[in-house]
């Protein structure tokens, strides 16, 4: 075997390591649910109201050193909103607003992973909610990793997301009073968890 066949051997084999540890998945991370949350607040006349989403998940695959595999789906249960009113619940869940009956779950699936720094990421995906997709960057924030002090083998990874959404780019409470003043079109949201995984 001469010397140019035994380098391009070492080249294929260099490309095919390469290759393999691209299709590798990124660390898959479970929602600790007891320390998660997902809240949103919007204005109403001079006032704001806020609220949150009781019932969620998600998959979650995210290594800070392997973004091309990293992903999240997420989905949320419409019908799980509360605002600590019970009336205002079921006019969010109506076809008002939500129409949880016909779209019953929020959801989002990402595409892409893009790092800030070593704390700061975007994760660009579409978001569909009451029918309607649009693509969004959400700035996702790491808010700490640390080894789980009481589950051995097991790391803890603090995730936060802070963004304004449009609520009338998917149609939600538009043709109403309440696309008007009195409630106002930007929702703040924020999406806190910690996340846990085998090391």
């Amino acid at each position: 075997m001469n010397t140019t066949t035994i380098k391009t051997l070492a080249v294929i084999a260099l490309i095919s390591v390469s290759q393999m540890a691209s299709a590798q998945k990124a660390k898959t991370w479970n929602i600790d649910k007891s320390h998660a949350s997902v809240r949103f607040g919007i204005n109403h006349f001079f006032s704001e109201v806020s609220g949150k989403f009781k019932s969620f998940d998600g998959d979650i695959q995210f290594s800070p050193d392997n973004l091309t595999n990293s992903s999240v789906s997420f989905k949320i249960d419409v019908a799980s909103v509360d605002t600590d009113e019970a009336d205002r619940d079921e006019h969010l869940k109506s076809a008002d607003f939500f129409n949880a009956t016909e779209y019953p779950s929020i959801t989002f699936q990402s595409t892409e992973f893009k790092k800030i720094d070593q704390s700061n990421y975007k994760v660009i995906g579409n978001l569909t909610m009451r029918g309607v997709t649009k693509n969004v960057e959400l700035p996702l924030k790491i808010t700490g990793r640390m080894d789980n002090p009481w589950k051995e083998g097991y790391e803890i990874l603090g995730i936060s997301i802070d963004t304004t959404l449009n609520r009338t780019d998917y149609g939600i409470g538009t043709g109403s009073w309440a696309a008007t003043a009195v409630v106002s079109d930007d929702v703040a949201v924020n999406i806190s968890m910690e996340l846990d995984s085998q090391k």
